[in-house]
């Protein structure tokens, strides 16, 4: 049991840490393709990973034995994820600093929990209220860049943004609960239909461009690490691990990892408004696990 645990907890630090390069990945790969084609190449390349994957695992047919519904429920999680969650994620990357898409997107957590109440009709405590107010207030931290008297933002839009993907992400979750079929398929799926909508966002919008060596790089890496078999390495290590909480827990050194890798490679400073801001949304989700615990 102790070995299978140290496997589970192996697996989701190397999905963390992959999980926390994407923030950089995505300000490097910003400089040479723009935000709605650096989607639909990543997202295809991705497709591509997983459709390898099943049939690596010899689960090909599996692909063809998929239901109607199945196909339809997926072309609407594609739409969701990958398609809107990074058009929406990208564009933030391409207006504002790294540190701060990668602190406000990180609010999801939080935002699952407030969309759990009118969608899947769940009760949240007093806990949690009082843990959305923190993390909201980390949110505010990080876009005034700490100016919370004169409420001046840093950059309106690029925040709204950032945050409005956690918001499609958190949105994307709950519906894929509904969804009970196995995770590599499903996840196949939804990239093949996230990616058909990039191509026809591309088409009407920016326009095909062959991505140079430089982009290929950026591009190979965010569709293999940041969309592709990290996706499966979570799947494994939650799978793994005796209880959830294990190896879940682990996902709050991403966002520290992101910032430390935006100050070193891209050579941003980090603000000392980013730090606090990410403190508070951090404190406001261990919050909220307390509070979901004691339920």
């Amino acid at each position: 049991m102790m070995e299978k645990q140290r496997k589970a907890t192996f697996l989701a630090l190397t999905a963390v840490v992959f999980w926390a390069t994407a923030g950089t990945a995505f300000k490097l790969s910003l400089r040479y393709l723009d935000p709605f084609q650096l989607l639909f190449y990543a997202a295809l390349i991705s497709c591509l990973v997983f459709l390898g994957f099943l049939l690596i695992q010899k689960k090909g047919r599996e692909i063809a034995r998929t239901s109607r519904k199945g196909i339809l429920h997926s072309a609407f999680l594609g739409f969701l994820n990958p398609f809107l969650y990074y058009a929406v994620l990208l564009q933030a990357y391409n207006m504002i600093p790294a540190q701060e898409a990668v602190v406000l997107n990180y609010t999801w957590p939080l935002v699952l929990v407030f969309l759990s109440v009118p969608l899947l009709k769940q009760k949240i405590g007093v806990l949690s209220f009082t843990a959305l107010f923190i993390s909201f207030l980390g949110t505010v931290i990080v876009i005034t860049q700490g100016d919370l008297l004169g409420f001046r933002l840093s950059h309106p839009l690029g925040g709204m943004m950032a945050m409005g993907s956690a918001f499609v992400w958190a949105l994307f979750w709950i519906q894929n609960v509904k969804d009970s079929r196995e995770e590599t398929n499903k996840l196949f799926w939804n990239f093949l239909f996230g990616s058909i909508y990039a191509f026809f966002l591309v088409l009407f919008t920016s326009g095909f461009a062959i991505p140079g060596p430089e982009a290929w790089l950026g591009l190979i890496y965010i569709g293999l690490f940041e969309m592709g078999i990290t996706f499966i390495i979570w799947l494994m290590a939650l799978q793994l691990s005796s209880t959830t909480a294990k190896v879940s827990n682990l996902i709050f050194l991403s966002p520290i990892l992101s910032l430390g890798l935006i100050h070193f490679v891209l050579a941003e400073q980090i603000l000392i408004s980013s730090i606090v801001g990410l403190l508070f949304i951090l404190f406001g989700i261990w919050l909220q696990r307390m509070d979901k615990a004691r339920l």
